[in-house]
């Protein structure tokens, strides 16, 4: 059966981590799986990345109207064709990410009401760990010059527009992913299994 699940939570929460891990565990189950993630490897996504890595400057609405486009690129190309083959998709971020980010500087009633056409997930996993703990995370895993996001204030401020809409949007399940990745990832199957049998 074709299903729709997306990872999500502030950077460094671990999205990237457990949308691959659950992948390779259902490609073992014999799941036909797509592990996908926005922004996308397109065009409007490279230009995303540009502004994120701080190499290109534009404005916070600007960004968010480039991640609606690179958005419906996604489901065009790769996403609906995938769901239509019967396939599992898994996506690394999508349109709760340009609410929550987003929303630091441009009004969420207006980000969720250009993303409101948009295919809503099967599963959305909220991967809810502290912003002081993702930003550790990131400063470790990598050096170099933090993307736009990665700062402490701001990571605070998309957690709480994160909680704010957890709530507003069915099939989101909110999981602690402050513990080990193994617990988190056995919390994250067991959802998922329970949705493929019923």
């Amino acid at each position: 059966m074709s299903l729709f699940i997306v990872f999500e939570g502030i950077d460094g929460s671990g999205n990237s981590t457990q949308s691959t891990i659950l992948a390779e565990f259902l490609r073992g189950r014999v799941y036909d799986v797509l592990l996908t993630k926005e922004p996308t490897n397109g065009a409007i996504g490279k230009v995303i990345r540009d502004v994120l890595q701080k190499r290109v400057r534009t404005s916070p609405l600007a960004l968010q109207m480039l991640f609606v486009a690179d958005r419906a690129y996604h489901l065009q190309t790769e996403i609906e064709p995938a769901l239509e083959e019967g396939k599992v998709v898994i996506s690394d971020r999508y349109m709760f990410s340009t609410t929550a980010f987003g929303g630091l500087d441009v009004d969420m009633d207006f980000l969720k009401q250009i993303n409101s056409k948009f295919r809503v997930p099967d599963i959305t996993f909220i991967l809810d760990v502290k912003p002081e703990i993702a930003l550790q995370r990131i400063k470790r895993s990598r050096s170099g010059e933090l993307e736009l996001f990665e700062e402490l204030e701001k990571s605070k401020r998309v957690y709480a527009n994160y909680m704010k809409l957890k709530d507003q949007f069915p099939n989101v399940h909110v999981i602690d992913g402050n513990r080990p990745v193994a617990e988190v990832a056995a919390d994250v199957r067991k959802i998922v299994l329970s949705k493929l049998k019923s």
